[in-house]
């Protein structure tokens, strides 16, 4: 068996203790919360119907359409990882789309950030990423809160499939109980881009179905997988951190972190539970 590589830290998680969610709960069992807290991540299935994903899509097909042609105008067709007819990252469609904007506040989100975060908690990112039939490539193992350091370090993605999400077509794949260690260090690999390591004997696949959620924490190792399919595969994350998270950003390597940023741009980093209640984000000038 292939031994798991060495992790270490990163030089601005110190003190970090993971807080096991423990109840009552709305929306996920007591077997799901225990999963979460040991693994890291949960599966939900069929949260979503088609009819409720349907303007979702629309949304997220126009933006990707442009994302995608804004991308034929770099150098190589390329991005960062961002690759034209490859894969899209499409940012912040809260902030154009009233489907989008109305989905992230859903009664299924608003239950779990109560569950997995807290009574007080805001959008903190969302994107939508279509992987297309491509050759394989390897993606970089990483934490979402090793791209971008936040504190508190303890926030959740919630990725939804917008088709079926297949290891055949690239589904999430996860490392389980890393998560409890805190935010990990990564290092830059071109033209990957930041991960923690090139492999894991631990790794866990996590297929779901349309209209399903892969639900994890922001310190989880994990990537997905290639699309060796014919077809696209279509994600919309969406990620849901404690009211008053605070951005740093800078070299971890210069020493302690200069001064954060809020993250709440009233724009897209809406409340979404206030004292436990859900809150409807304002609508679109």
């Amino acid at each position: 068996m292939t031994q798991a590589p060495a992790v270490e830290r990163h030089p601005w998680n110190t003190g970090f203790t993971w807080v096991d969610r423990t109840g009552p709960f709305r929306r996920i069992t007591q077997r799901q919360a225990d999963q979460f807290n040991r693994d890291g991540f949960i599966v939900l299935d069929d949260m979503f119907s088609d009819e409720e994903l349907a303007p979702v899509l629309a949304a997220t097909d126009e933006l990707e359409g442009r994302t995608d042609e804004f991308l034929g105008q770099m150098e190589g067709g390329r991005l960062s990882i961002a690759e034209q007819g490859a894969i899209t990252f499409s940012l912040f469609l809260v902030q154009t789309s009233p489907a989008a904007r109305s989905f992230a506040a859903h009664p299924v989100f608003a239950d779990l950030c109560h569950d997995l975060i807290g009574p007080d908690v805001r959008l903190y990112h969302d994107q939508a990423v279509y992987k297309k039939p491509e050759k394989p490539r390897r993606f970089p193992w990483h934490q979402d809160n090793g791209y971008t350091f936040v504190a508190p370090q303890q926030y959740l993605t919630c990725w939804v499939a917008l088709t079926d999400a297949t290891v055949d077509n690239g589904c999430p794949h996860v490392v389980p109980g890393l998560h409890r260690l805190g935010t990990l260090q990564h290092h830059y690999v071109d033209p990957l881009g930041w991960e923690i390591f090139e492999d894991h004997p631990d790794a866990v696949a996590a297929p779901v179905g349309k209209g399903g959620i892969v639900v994890f924490s922001s310190l989880s190792p994990h990537l997905t997988g290639p699309n060796t399919t014919d077809a696209v595969r279509k994600a919309y994350i969406l990620q849901y951190a404690p009211d008053g998270a605070q951005v740093f950003r800078g070299d971890p390597a210069q020493g302690p972190p200069p001064d954060p940023a809020p993250a709440n741009d009233p724009r897209r980093q809406f409340p979404v539970l206030t004292d436990g209640r859900p809150v409807a984000p304002a609508s679109l000038e």
